[in-house]
């Protein structure tokens, strides 16, 4: 798992630029889990960049966020969102549902190889 600080971070380390020059671009993330309310660069201009790439779209990208708008659902499902869902309140419930999101994604998804 790696957790960046910001928008900006995350496009460095999914695109290799940046301090993740080194990084080799075909360890492409199992999953992205996107907040839409980042530093620099926000959420919904990370998810566009994303998908509309033809090397990184296939990444499952799962919002994770604290909006309820239906204009922001909407939104990132539009640009290619794979699930949006509205962090739970507290800790214990927010680390829980973290964990089972990643038991789907990563143990029970199919995902293309």
């Amino acid at each position: 798992m790696v957790h960046v600080k910001d928008g900006a971070e995350a496009l460095e380390f999914i695109f290799c630029t940046g301090k993740y020059s080194g990084r080799n671009f075909n360890l492409k993330p199992k999953i992205v889990l996107l907040d839409l309310n980042m530093p620099k660069i926000n959420g919904v201009d990370v998810l566009k960049k994303i998908k509309s790439n033809d090397l990184t779209k296939a990444i499952p990208v799962i919002v994770l966020t604290s909006s309820k708008e239906d204009p922001d659902i909407e939104n990132c499902y539009q640009l290619g969102a794979n699930s949006y869902i509205v962090k739970p309140v507290g800790f214990d419930n927010f680390t829980k549902a973290v964990g089972e999101l990643g038991m789907y994604w990563l143990l029970l998804n199919t995902a293309k190889t």
